[in-house]
């Protein structure tokens, strides 16, 4: 005697759908609508958006890659915790030219309120640069930093470093020495909350 067959559940009208916003340092602004299978288990997924996504501004924020994780589900919203910022590979490409120095260095910094951040240093310059120069240019960008980033919250380092003050301060601080091209945070990733240490996203 044949079986009869149970009926096929439909995974995809199961799920559920969630507005899922950027952290305090955006406003809390709507980034994704997506469908998480239970309010459990959707905590720790991360999502990829870039700066346009959030501002609707200028296209070149399209540069701008960023990712946050989502940390608590309430009814159908999600809020989420800012997780790494990093240049897009085509804008990296961009700026590099021959005949120049690029120049690279990563950095641990702390914010006021107990957030531990991986930053990698980004510059370039119009010329090449000998060993020496670029040290200086390295001591000064670590200085401005390490006194910039523990004055600051985690929601203030977050706009500081995807509206480019960090850098701007950086370009002002280098340029009486050293004519750069440009200077950036190509990467910066949260590898230490205030409570605890944290897994870190693949590089």
């Amino acid at each position: 005697m044949a079986r009869r067959k149970g009926r096929v559940k439909d995974k995809w009208r199961e799920k559920k759908w969630i507005t899922v916003n950027a952290p305090d340092s955006f406003n809390n602004v709507p980034i994704a609508y997506i469908p998480i299978t239970d309010d459990k288990n959707a905590p720790g997924r991360v999502l990829e958006v870039t700066l346009y996504d959030i501002l609707k501004g200028d296209p070149s924020q399209h540069q701008y890659k960023m990712y946050f994780q989502l940390d608590k589900i309430k009814d159908d919203k999600a809020s989420t915790i800012f997780k790494r910022f990093e240049y897009s590979k085509e804008f990296l490409r961009s700026l590099v030219r021959r005949g120049s120095s690029k120049i690279n260095f990563i950095i641990d910094a702390k914010t006021k309120d107990g957030y531990v951040f991986r930053i990698k240093v980004i510059a370039l310059t119009h010329r090449q640069l000998n060993t020496s120069r670029q040290h200086d240019l390295r001591l000064i960008a670590r200085d401005i930093i390490n006194k910039i980033v523990p004055e600051m919250t985690i929601d203030q380092f977050v706009q500081a470093t995807c509206y480019g003050k960090i850098n701007s301060d950086i370009m002002a601080a280098t340029k009486k020495v050293i004519r750069i091209r440009h200077v950036g945070l190509e990467k910066v990733k949260l590898i230490r909350t205030a409570d605890k240490e944290i897994a870190l996203l693949e590089a």
